[in-house]
């Protein structure tokens, strides 16, 4: 049965019906999380794309790959479980990774920085989005998730009102990490390493690239399926 994707259909809502389509708007460029709640039409115009040329390889893509039920789990889940799988998997990921992505961003600024000026500018905004990242989900996990399922056990109109608060605070902290993704996608030419790079600098593009991946795929789950209950 085919999903019926529009021009006017929200970004956000395509991935939440069709999990498939985040791997294609990836590979578009085109932002399904923060910069999820607009029409496809709308995020066509922004990246330069013909949007009937995008509808007809998104049904191309649900004709290929059926939805199982287990890909849509989260969407329905409790909030306690869908947190944990947040925690579990993705702060998990950010606390083992970003040191060793910091070693090697480090290591090849420090080595190839005199031949390759953008290097600079690369450590300084990698430094700035670890921090950023490091203290986020520390605040997730000590304060606002804490919140969420206080307020899931015993609702209350008092408890929503300062829920909203929190959460518009986290998505804004959100969109800091995603401009800086940004930032760093375009210096690194789409994390692609110049011809000269030895295995370190090519190591560093693709840690770089999978952390925007996973990031994209952490604040999906947040700003589109968790924070949306309590707002």
């Amino acid at each position: 049965m085919q999903p019926g994707f529009t021009p006017d259909a929200l970004v956000k809502d395509i991935v939440l019906q069709f999990p498939k389509a985040a791997d294609y708007f990836k590979s578009k460029r085109i932002d399904f999380c923060c910069g999820g709640a607009k029409p496809l039409a709308e995020a066509a115009v922004e990246r330069g794309l013909d949007q009937e040329m995008i509808i007809s390889d998104l049904n191309k893509l649900f004709e290929e790959y059926p939805v199982p039920q287990e890909e849509l789990a989260w969407n329905t889940a409790p909030s306690a479980e869908l947190i944990e799988h947040i925690v579990s998997k993705h702060h998990h990921y950010l606390r083992e990774e970003l040191p060793l992505i910091s070693q090697n961003v480090t290591k090849v600024y420090r080595v190839h920085g005199g031949d390759s000026p953008h290097l600079e500018e690369l450590y300084s905004l990698f430094n700035a989005l670890k921090e950023d990242l490091l203290q986020h989900t520390a605040k997730e996990e000590e304060d606002e998730f804490p919140k969420l399922l206080a307020y899931d056990a015993n609702p209350s109109e008092e408890g929503l009102t300062i829920l909203r608060e929190a959460l518009i605070e986290l998505e804004s902290e959100h969109d800091t990490a995603g401009d800086i993704l940004r930032q760093i996608r375009k210096i690194t030419a789409d994390f692609t390493p110049p011809a000269h790079a030895c295995t370190t600098y090519r190591l560093t593009y693709a840690r770089l690239e999978e952390l925007e991946s996973m990031t994209f795929e952490h604040v999906h789950l947040e700003n589109n399926i968790l924070f949306p209950r309590f707002q």
